[in-house]
């Protein structure tokens, strides 16, 4: 029997890419899924895929309400979280000159506060259970300095020493926290890139799919009681970083 069969797992930015296959992969392995995003149709047709006792929950999740109101949501249904993969993200990227900075403003609530005020709400649930796990989906960019990436970049750093840091304090208590940092992945934030007359990064090296940064994901969920993960890097075969 899967170590996850049981489980209530949450997955934000459930609608699509890694988040979509995220959800595939901890529902094959037994676990009972609530999906987040904005897009509640894209949602419904998951859910009915997925099956069983699926919850979707439709939200902005770079509202500040919306991690309270999917906690209230998660604990109202189940009574209790197990899993909390935080995958929900946007990317802009553009030179100096021109990026547009009204972009800074949600690329923040979503990319980083979002992250820490649900991760923040999950833990203490979770710490007071004795028993979870929060899975915070980064980057490589975190480590990359280039043109261009630098907020992208900066965020996924901030993310990464928040979520150590986390890990470090729950340290003993039941609770553990990893990061999963993919690299070049094909998602629709290049699908946007390139309508937006950009060159996506899938256009220099061959990508991996959703399926292989869930892989992952999984494979960190399904770890031993006695690790704790701290980071998985999975980058596509063809990178030489």
């Amino acid at each position: 029997m899967s170590r996850l069969a049981g489980k209530i797992a949450i997955v934000t930015g459930a609608s699509s890419g890694i988040g979509a296959a995220t959800a595939r992969a901890l529902a094959g392995a037994g676990a009972t899924l609530v999906i987040v995003a904005r897009r509640a149709d894209r949602l419904a047709t998951l859910a009915a895929e997925l099956g069983g006792d699926t919850l979707p929950f439709s939200d902005d999740m770079a509202d500040p309400l919306a991690p309270q109101r999917l906690h209230d949501a998660v604990m109202a249904r189940f009574g209790r979280a197990d899993i909390m993969v935080n995958n929900a993200g946007i990317l802009h990227a553009a030179p100096i000159d021109q990026f547009d900075l009204d972009q800074l403003r949600p690329m923040i609530a979503l990319n980083y506060e979002a992250v820490v005020r649900t991760s923040t709400l999950f833990a203490r649930s979770m710490k007071a259970a004795g028993t979870g796990q929060i899975i915070n989906i980064s980057s490589i960019g975190a480590n990359i300095i280039a043109p261009g990436v630098g907020v992208y970049g900066g965020l996924k750093r901030a993310l990464e020493a928040f979520t150590d840091c986390l890990r470090v304090e729950l340290a003993g208590s039941g609770v553990k926290v990893g990061i999963v940092a993919p690299g070049t992945t094909s998602t629709e934030i290049f699908d946007d890139m390139k309508s937006r007359g950009q060159p996506a990064w899938d256009s220099f090296i061959p990508a991996m799919q959703p399926g292989d940064v869930a892989d992952a994901v999984r494979y960190m969920a399904e770890q031993s009681d006695r690790t704790n993960m701290a980071r998985i890097q999975v980058y596509a075969a063809a990178d030489s970083h």
